[in-house]
């Protein structure tokens, strides 16, 4: 696959699970990754592996559900690069604590980094694809099953997710924008992505 060949891809996330496999998968392709994560340990791990088979990416640390953070991080990423082409919102917090038991916080922290984050990087993202006319985002969204037991939290921000992503897709396609919610499997997660760009390119 030669058509991701650097193209720019800003993962967030991109320090474990999904985010990771991703990221290091774009750079076997080519892309250059600009891995997001608010951790700097894992983040950086990856970059420095990215880099030490010769390919291109960078770490920027940053907390994506907050609003000067996630503007900070694609102002850089611009500076940096030029501008963007690929948006994959991974990065998600996943309590486990039953619903009876629940602290406030770990609900509105999960709600605030799986969905407002989402949120904050799409509207900001979208603004940014409009003015150029295209852009793809895409969403990864674990699908709820018998395992959820004491996640209450996390169920909710998925089926938000899940929504706001379909409503993102309609309000965003008209500006050449692509919108896709992707089911987070992480073994499969590399070849759906793919197949879903390249699925992309052979409709221009």
């Amino acid at each position: 696959m030669d058509t991701l060949k650097d193209k720019i891809v800003l993962i967030t996330g991109a320090g474990k699970g999904s985010g990771r496999l991703l990221a290091r998968a774009f750079a076997e392709q080519g892309a250059i990754v600009a891995a997001n994560d608010v951790s700097p340990v894992n983040v950086e791990e990856v970059v420095d592996q990215i880099l030490a088979k010769g390919g291109q990416a960078k770490a920027y640390i940053d907390d994506i559900a907050k609003k000067v953070a996630v503007q900070n991080i694609i102002n850089q990423v611009e500076d940096d690069f030029g501008h963007i082409d690929f948006l994959v919102n991974h990065a998600a917090v996943e309590p486990n604590i039953p619903l009876l038991e629940m602290d406030e916080w770990d609900w509105h922290r999960t709600l605030d980094v799986n969905l407002t984050g989402a949120f904050l990087m799409t509207q900001s993202m979208g603004r940014v694809m409009r003015s150029r006319g295209s852009g793809v985002i895409i969403n990864l969204i674990t699908s709820q099953d018998a395992d959820n037991m004491g996640k209450a939290a996390f169920v909710a921000s998925m089926r938000g997710l899940d929504g706001f992503t379909r409503q993102a897709a309609r309000e965003l396609n008209p500006h050449g924008i692509r919108v896709y919610a992707v089911e987070n499997i992480q073994k499969k997660i590399v070849e759906t992505v793919f197949t879903l760009l390249d699925l992309r390119v052979e409709e221009q």
